[in-house]
């Protein structure tokens, strides 16, 4: 009898890290693989589940305007005790450190059903540092019984918890396996076929990409971090400035009173994951407070600056791919100028080499429940 899986997530990020433990899941006859999206980030969501070619099998279709996290949390609870019921599944699996993972996590234990972590015990230890994000993934770490870490540092963080060793897979991140699948599909594009550059960039000219979206950034924060690209568009002109602008009105409103009008800062709707990949490996330097393009980008040779004061992924940093710069205008403008300017401080964040994974993860979290699993029956 095939092993019954739900997978369960509701943000893209999640989708994305997500799709080759589905795709890998489903090629396999052992499991009778199942989907569910809470979806609380509707639109986004739904192009990466386009894209993948991913149909769920539950949708809780959560998406609310100004829905806050005490509403997201009871809303996942809630409405998963009734699909875990209809799926009984064996294993659910979650990801990473959203409201959604967390709540997934809890349903399944009062369920009293196994889960599975996807990229387990990355640690600020600062509980607000990321938040929610941080307490988020603590908490289901205390939820799991398949602990899929995606480094050695990240299981060392589990096993400091007492998290017992039996129960830990280093299996790298799957969002290298997205990223390269994905890398090889979108090789051909030309900047036209990203929404929003429809004229195209420069012809062999620069490319920096600006994400930001962290709540903790909101405010100030975020207000220095557009300063110090206006300042770095005025001073390199040559270069073009892409920044997909997040919805949420924190991050608009600054983005629009400090970067509209500059001729090289191109101000674009958020982008679906494959002109993501494309801008990110046509990129010179990446400026982001994202995590997972922390994982990513060192697998494209494009160094990058962490808008962020910490950072749960400290082996980009420590093999000198990633660099954590905060939100100080002047910090940020002095390290992508050193940067910019090319030269070995360059070269040797492009050549650091990734960390965080070789595009096998999922092939070994796959055969992590088929060893355990099977032992059990």
């Amino acid at each position: 009898m095939p092993l019954k899986i739900l997978t369960v997530f509701g943000t893209r990020p999640e989708a994305i890290k997500l799709a080759p433990v589905i795709y890998t899941l489903a090629d396999d006859p052992r499991f009778e693989s199942r989907v569910c999206v809470t979806a609380q980030h509707r639109q986004m969501l739904d192009q990466v589940l386009d894209f993948f070619e991913i149909n769920p099998d539950f949708d809780l279709d959560l998406m609310r305007p100004d829905q806050t996290l005490s509403q997201i949390t009871a809303d996942v609870v809630t409405g998963m005790a009734e699909i875990l019921r209809a799926a009984e599944p064996d294993v659910v699996i979650v990801q990473g450190d959203t409201t959604s993972a967390f709540a997934a996590a809890l349903s399944a234990y009062y369920a009293r059903t196994a889960v599975g972590h996807v990229e387990a015990g990355l640690r600020t230890w600062d509980k607000f540092s990321p938040f929610p994000e941080e307490m988020n993934r603590a908490m289901t770490g205390r939820l799991t019984d398949f602990h899929f870490a995606p480094t050695e540092g990240a299981r060392r963080n589990l096993l400091s918890e007492g998290i017992a060793a039996s129960t830990i897979w280093v299996t790298g991140n799957t969002v290298v396996d997205a990223l390269l699948t994905t890398r090889d599909r979108v090789a051909d594009w030309e900047a036209s076929r990203v929404p929003g550059l429809e004229k195209g960039l420069d012809e062999g000219g620069r490319l920096v990409l600006i994400t930001a979206h962290r709540r903790e950034s909101f405010g100030e924060g975020m207000a220095d971090i557009c300063k110090a690209v206006a300042e770095l568009a005025r001073e390199h002109s040559d270069v073009e400035y892409v920044f997909p602008v997040h919805p949420n009105p924190n991050v608009r409103a600054p983005v629009g009173q400090i970067l509209e009008g500059l001729a090289n800062v191109h101000l674009i709707e958020p982008v679906e994951y494959p002109a993501l990949v494309w801008l990110m490996s046509h990129s010179t330097l990446i400026l982001t407070d994202s995590g997972g393009i922390q994982e990513e980008a060192p697998s494209l040779a494009v160094p990058v600056l962490v808008m962020r004061e910490k950072t749960e992924r400290p082996e980009g940093v420590e093999v000198g791919a990633v660099k954590l710069v905060g939100t100080d205008r002047g910090e940020i403008v002095s390290q992508a100028n050193e940067l910019l300017a090319g030269g070995p401080a360059y070269e040797r964040m492009a050549s650091a080499g990734n960390p965080y994974g070789d595009g096998h993860a999922a092939e070994r979290i796959r055969d992590a429940m088929l060893d355990t699993l099977g032992a059990r029956e």
